[in-house]
C-alpha cells in the first residue's frame, strides 16, 4: 500500500512538473509572436480595519491589469484565466 501511494505521489509530481515545462514553451513562443500578454479591467478596493474591529471599504476606480496567456503565473503577471474570474481585487491595509 505504502508502495502504491509513493509510486502515485512521485506520478502526480512528473505530471505537474511536465505540464508546467510544457506551459512555459509555449508561454515563450508566444513571447516571441508577441501574443503573451492581454489586459483584463480590474475593480480594485481597499480594506481599512477601524477601531471598533469594522472594516470599511473604499473602492478605486477601475483599470487594466497586465496579465499572461499562460496556465501558470510567468514573469511575473498572474493569469489571464485567473484574472477574469478575480476582477474584484481587495487590497488590506
Amino acid at each position: 500500500m505504502k508502495r502504491l501511494v509513493l509510486k502515485s505521489l512521485a506520478a502526480l509530481i512528473c505530471a505537474s512538473a511536465l505540464l508546467y515545462a510544457v506551459d512555459w514553451i509555449v508561454f515563450r513562443v508566444r513571447v516571441a509572436r508577441g501574443t503573451a500578454f492581454d489586459s483584463v479591467v480590474v475593480n480594485a478596493y481597499y480594506a481599512v480595519p477601524q477601531k471598533t474591529g469594522k472594516t470599511e471599504y473604499d473602492f478605486q476606480s477601475s483599470g487594466p491589469q497586465p496579465c499572461a496567456n499562460a496556465v501558470f503565473p510567468h514573469m511575473g503577471y498572474l493569469p489571464c484565466w485567473y484574472l477574469r474570474r478575480h476582477t474584484d481585487q481587495e487590497i488590506k491595509l
